[in-house]
């Protein structure tokens, strides 16, 4: 009988004493009245007059599902994204809103709808993180009332439709065109400039031309296989024309 007793005993203790775990948080309510928080650890709760809610206030990382929109230079688009938030005040996160965490996803989604709504195209995908700010700002403005606290909003993925994607290939080859004849002609530029610069310095120094020529031989020579015509500067032959006026003035 005593054994009897101490069963009865260790059976009413597991339905009186509810754990609450280090991470979470346990709202009170007695007679349906909310009563307070409690903190982690055991806590007796008195079946039918007493209940014990817990709330899980870590991180949640909750994924937003594709939601389909149109940007402001009407380009129909699909956004996916994550919202990182957690709970800050417990007792608002019960006693405020039916379900937190419903809510959140779906003002989530709607906020993203009315977001990229506002942003064309270019926009929403060269400045992703401004758009994200943009959709967290007006999420944790709205989700404060719930006792949610937003952590961040990332975009995850941009879909556009596939012609548009077409169209954003075919814009990317051309500037990629645009900017190798810019940069090839910027190129020309420069040699043109140092094959100017080299003229000159030649042009000014007496036999540099000709011993530059002599090198540019010597260079071409090497290989067995190349056949040279070498052109005699005016020079020279302006010398042997000379060399020749004088022999005949000697006889």
């Amino acid at each position: 009988m005593f054994y009897f007793f101490i069963l009865i005993i260790i059976a009413l203790l597991f339905l009186f004493i509810k754990q609450v775990n280090q991470y979470e948080r346990g709202v009170m309510f007695k007679l349906g009245k909310y009563t307070g928080i409690k903190q982690p650890g055991w806590r007796l709760v008195v079946p039918i007059f007493q209940k014990l809610k817990i709330v899980d206030v870590r991180v949640k990382a909750v994924e937003v599902p594709e939601q389909k929109a149109i940007t402001k230079d009407n380009i129909p688009v699909g956004v996916t994204a994550v919202i990182y938030y957690k709970v800050s005040d417990v007792s608002k996160a019960i006693l405020e809103v039916e379900n937190f965490y419903h809510a959140v996803s779906q003002l989530a989604q709607t906020t993203m709808r009315n977001v990229v709504g506002e942003v064309e195209l270019d926009e929403l995908l060269g400045q992703r993180e401004k758009v994200s700010e943009k959709i967290k700002s007006i999420v944790s403005k709205a989700s404060d009332a719930w006792g949610i606290r937003v952590d961040d909003v990332e975009l995850k993925d941009v879909v556009l439709p596939p012609d548009m994607e077409r169209i954003i290939g075919k814009q990317a080859e051309a500037e990629r065109e645009r900017r190798a004849v810019i940069i090839k002609a910027e190129g020309e530029v420069m040699s043109a400039k140092n094959m100017a610069k080299a003229a000159n310095i030649l042009s000014g120094s007496t036999g540099a031309l000709h011993l530059r020529t002599l090198q540019s031989i010597n260079d071409i020579s090497s290989d067995q296989s190349n056949t040279v015509v070498f052109a005699v500067p005016l020079e020279v032959l302006r010398a042997f024309e000379k060399f020749g006026e004088t022999e005949n003035k000697a006889k």
